[in-house]
């Protein structure tokens, strides 16, 4: 009953983390100018751990907790890395999102931002970094956050479709938007429009990216990270705090 009480405080807090605090410094950060987008985006994964953390209320989280985290980032990034050259197929996000699907919307945040920030000091650090780490790790919040609330299955089908359209309709928008207001010159709304105009293409074939990779390996990564997850006790709080629960 008590735990029971907790998961809106929770929940509350991690909601105004992510949808205001980060947010927030993202925008007035980047007005800032300079080579501040580094200390943004440390400031960003700082935030990001504090809704992660307050998973774990009755304990520290075990190494092999944080370990699962860390080769999900890696992943995300390898999978950036490995498609550099094909610029219109980028499975990363579809990483991020089962992340958040597997271990919960913390999780999935904290993955997304982390492996945007560590995936540009191989493709370039700038004043985009801090949106893509909202966006990235939105994308993995919001698939987290689905699951946790049965609004999607864990089937590769839905998977794929949610995945596409979270990317069409959330990450390339908020992407979008960071060159707006990142632009040298003065935008206005029609520079604006053609900026969105422009990006909706590549956010189509991004989304189309995430679809196919979900299909491919989305649902057997799911059951495979679950498995690791019931075996090992790894993360199992992410889930509703109930170790008991996430076994059955």
């Amino acid at each position: 009953m008590e735990k029971e009480k907790r998961k809106p405080k929770r929940a509350w807090i991690s909601i105004v983390v992510i949808f205001l605090l980060i947010p927030a410094l993202v925008f007035f950060g980047g007005k800032l100018g300079g080579r501040t987008y580094y200390l943004i985006g440390v400031a960003v994964i700082f935030l990001t751990t504090v809704p992660f953390f307050l998973v774990f209320e009755q304990h520290r989280p075990q190494a092999r907790e944080v370990a699962v985290i860390a080769v999900l980032c890696a992943l995300a990034v390898a999978a950036r890395a490995a498609f550099a050259a094909v610029p219109f197929f980028k499975p990363m996000m579809a990483v991020i999102m089962i992340a958040g699907m597997a271990y919960g919307p913390e999780a999935g945040f904290l993955v997304g931002a982390m492996s945007a920030f560590v995936s540009n000091f191989l493709f370039g650090q700038g004043p985009w970094t801090p949106w893509q780490m909202f966006a990235y790790g939105l994308s993995g919040f919001l698939a987290g956050g689905a699951v946790q609330l049965k609004l999607l299955p864990k089937k590769k089908l839905p998977m794929a479709v949610f995945g596409f359209f979270a990317v069409v309709l959330i990450v390339g928008p908020i992407l979008d938007t960071c060159s707006v207001f990142t632009m040298p010159t003065q935008v206005n709304l029609t520079t604006a429009g053609a900026i969105y105009l422009a990006g909706f293409p590549y956010n189509v074939s991004h989304g189309l990216s995430t679809l196919v990779t979900m299909l491919l390996v989305g649902e057997s990564m799911l059951k495979k990270l679950n498995r690791i997850q019931t075996k090992y006790g790894v993360t199992e709080p992410l889930q509703d705090g109930d170790s008991s629960t996430s076994k059955t």
